[in-house]
């Protein structure tokens, strides 16, 4: 096989044969290169980052989504995670996951400045280059299969490096592990077709189904892919005994193999199945023995023989107690709850084979009924075995269908849930249907009120329903292990925020009963039920969704210009993108700037002058955040902030981060709508034109004492109404005679009437009644019904204005 040129340590040079395999110099350990990740905390990426940091790299990344067990292990490692969309200077090397679009600005960034670009298993192909690769591969199993393989691996004390497509449940236990041993253990995906860049040492195929129907167009293509695998594997490749399909694979690749399973070559028999652990006795060419599994279920059985066997194959014996204190990976048959009247589990199945094999187990242990909340992943599986589906759920008494979980694809008419409905006659009975994770809630509080004990739930996906299982079991009960009386509903919407606290950043500040008014440049209201700083995406995503899921509404406050919040309050979430996260201001590339969301506009255009960007000058008065001033499509001086936009990057209401070009957006008079039913985080703005730092000052100066002259500078909400078509509000009310008009401390100003001001200690009582007074006189007068411009929080201006 060939070897790589000689390279300066850190280039990590990419060579291929007549395969397509990818190679890597052997001296990459003592490599001090610059690795970007997009899309870091992914899990298989993260573990990824993890052994780089190891191997001696400078790692960094980005990620649009994080899940705060990850982001802690990062921390620890001291793996910087970036929410820029400016690619680092510095970075040599960008590694990106394959749901990664594209067209996501970082990629794009990395390809326009020539930085090599890598899919993640393309860079794993690297990391292993030079190394005795134990490849775990299949359609499902590998996670379970390789993390048994490295724990029983560590037990016996064998030096040797891993990496895990997941975290142990074990939080000790690093999900990867970098040394200078020559064996890997390693899970490799056939998702993407990076499989093909692998040239193992020990190859163990724990079945074939074919998948990926967007990858693979026929199931001969993934066949094709799996006979060259068989082939580039150096020493043996490892198949379950009863697998004809894959025994023909390795028959037409000639490769060497072994069998696994009850009547295999390495022979392994079940048995004293509990549900939660089982003895097997090896022989065979095994080194004969019995040891004990802390898994229950015949497939976990196959994946513990098969791990065995690998073991074996490379180092020639397993210890006495391979599996001692082994606890399982995240999210695969976890225990979120167990009681006599109840157990909960959440697992990551997500294809027919997974999901039949996860509730054939769950419906042999369970003696009552069997309700199973499903979250197809991906159109395109959906799509390719709706029938599967739908046959597997077949197993419990109650289907509760959630919409699919699109993984970045786009929505395919044949690929969704009703697709799975469509295709069993039992659908009609025991599959139904819920859109939003606040529907399924219900539906479940329901269903286990009126279901006789005991019973037993499971959460099945790939996507993001392991999230809202955690939280649906906390808002459960309060004492879920001690649990010994029927579920009852109860009241969630006191709770739900302690429930979701210990999820949180460190620095994501929550409280109950906020005072907003002196968040407000009006000055005015009451309190919010519910406030929160998210500290990133990941939380804020977290809090939209945690709190659609128990009806409480959300409302994302900027700098508080352009609204008044009722005195009695908000009964819901305000959200406010106050930490410095939300505060980033960077030159992308000449003629673009990003800014957050929590940036002020005031602090844009100084940005924007003092490196020559002319034409945001018009934004320099508006006494706003970017945030709310993309929400409300802010205007001054015959500009509109959307008419400077180039890409908007936002929460959209199902809690996804999502990046946009300007083209995919409506904005309106004081209204984005896209923006109403999300939250804006972030922009990139397009400087039209370039100039001087000295001109684009002078031209804001002119701006601001314009506004002097013509806006009052007391506490204001800004513009009180819309102006009518063809008319002026201020004009109106001022032809009126109402500017000095007062109720309390608030007032008509008389610089802009159609600015009303707090002369301190005003109520939201007080502006309300005083903009119902100035609306009334109006129509009375002139015969036209002004629109309120302000936001109005906490009431309705239909009913105030009425």
């Amino acid at each position: 096989m060939p070897k790589a040129a000689s390279t300066p340590p850190g280039n990590f040079p990419r060579r291929s044969d007549a395969t397509g395999t990818f190679y890597i110099s052997d001296d990459m350990s003592d490599s001090r290169d610059n690795v970007f990740f997009i899309g870091l905390g992914g899990m298989g990426m993260a573990p990824l980052a993890l052994y780089l940091n190891e191997a001696g790299c400078r790692v960094r990344g980005h990620d649009d989504h994080w899940r705060e067990p990850v982001r802690r292990w990062l921390e620890r490692r001291g793996i910087a995670s970036s929410p820029c969309t400016e690619l680092p200077a510095d970075v040599s090397r960008v590694v990106y996951s394959s749901a990664i679009d594209a067209s996501h600005p970082l990629l794009v960034a990395a390809r326009k400045r020539g930085v090599d670009t890598l899919r993640r298993g393309e860079m794993l192909a690297e990391v292993v280059r030079g190394r005795r690769l134990i490849a775990v591969v299949g359609s499902h199993g590998k996670t379970t299969t390789t993390a048994l393989l490295i724990h029983a691996l560590r037990a016996a004390g064998h030096e040797f490096s891993y990496l895990l497509g997941a975290f142990f449940t074990d939080r000790d236990t690093p999900p990867s592990r970098h040394t200078e041993a020559p064996w890997i253990a390693a899970e490799i995906d056939e998702s993407d077709g990076t499989i093909d860049n692998f040239a193992p040492e020990i190859t163990v195929a724990l079945n074939f189904d074919w998948d990926h129907a967007d990858r693979y167009r026929t199931e001969a293509d993934l066949e094709a892919t799996f006979i060259n695998l068989f082939r580039r594997t150096r020493q043996l490749v490892l198949l379950p005994q009863w697998d004809t399909h894959l025994r023909r694979l390795a028959e037409t690749a000639g490769t060497p193999f072994r069998t696994f399973g009850p009547e295999g070559d390495f022979s392994v028999r079940a048995s004293g199945d509990n549900g939660a652990s089982q003895r097997l006795a090896l022989n065979g060419v095994f080194h004969k023995a019995v040891v004990e599994v802390p898994l229950g279920g015949a497939f976990n059985a196959e994946n513990a023989g098969a791990a065995l066997a690998a073991m074996q194959t490379a180092f020639g014996d397993i210890p006495t107690i391979p599996f001692g204190g082994y606890r399982g990976v995240s999210r695969r048959q976890d225990v979120l709850l167990e009681s006599p009247n109840l157990t909960i589990y959440a697992d990551y199945a997500h294809h027919p084979t997974e999901v039949t094999a996860l509730l054939r187990s769950l419906r042999a242990r369970t003696p009552g009924r069997l309700l199973v909340a499903f979250q197809p992943h991906r159109y395109t599986r959906t799509q390719q075995f709706a029938a599967a589906f739908a046959e597997a759920l077949d197993f419990a008494d109650r289907v509760f269908l959630l919409p699919v979980y699109a993984a970045s694809e786009a929505p395919l008419p044949a690929g969704t849930s009703a697709a799975i409905l469509a295709a069993t006659p039992a659908a009609q009975k025991k599959f139904t249907s819920h859109e939003t994770f606040g529907d399924l809630e219900n539906a479940l509080q329901a269903a286990l009120a009126e279901s006789p004990a005991p019973v037993t739930l499971a959460f099945v996906g790939a996507g993001d329903i392991d999230e809202f299982a955690t939280d649906f079991v906390r808002r459960l009960t309060d004492e879920a292990p001690a649990m010994d009386q029927p579920v009852t509903k109860k009241d969630n919407s006191l709770d739900w925020l302690d429930v979701l606290r210990p999820r949180l950043h460190p620095e994501t500040l929550v409280r109950r009963d906020e005072p907003l008014a002196d968040k407000t440049t009006l000055g005015v209201g009451g309190a919010a039920r519910f406030y929160a700083e998210p500290a990133n995406e990941e939380d804020l995503s977290r809090l939209v969704v945690a709190a659609k899921a128990v009806g409480v509404p959300v409302f994302c406050l900027g700098r508080g210009s352009n609204l008044i919040v009722a005195d009695s309050g908000y009964p819901g979430l305000v959200v406010r993108l106050a930490h410095s996260h939300w505060r980033e201001l960077t030159l992308e590339s000449p003629g673009l700037v990003y800014a957050g969301a929590g940036v002020r506009l005031k602090e844009l255009c100084g940005f924007a002058s003092r490196h020559g960007l002319a034409g945001l000058e018009f934004l320099e008065g508006i006494p706003g955040s970017v945030g709310g001033s993309l929400r409300m499509n802010a205007g001054a001086m015959g500009g509109w902030i959307f008419d400077v936009i180039e890409q908007v990057a936002y929460l959209t209401a199902e809690g996804e981060v999502r990046r946009a070009p300007r083209a995919e957006f409506n904005p309106g008079y004081r209204e984005c709508p896209e923006l109403v039913r999300g939250i804006a985080l972030g922009a990139v703005f397009r400087s039209p034109t370039g100039g001087l730092p000295e001109e684009i000052r002078a031209r804001m100066e002119a701006y601001a004492a314009k506004r002097r002259t013509t806006q009052p500078r007391e506490r204001s909400a800004g513009c009180l109404f819309k102006n009518p078509t063809g008319s002026h509000a201020g004009k109106l009310i001022d032809s009126l005679g109402l500017k000095g008009r007062r109720v309390g401390a608030i007032e008509v100003s008389n610089i802009h009437a159609n600015f009303i001001i707090n002369h301190g200690g005003g109520t939201a009582t007080d502006a309300l009644a005083l903009a119902r007074q100035v609306r009334d006189e109006v129509r009375a007068r002139c015969n036209i019904i002004l629109e309120p411009e302000v936001l109005l929080l906490g009431a309705k201006w239909e009913d105030v204005l009425r």
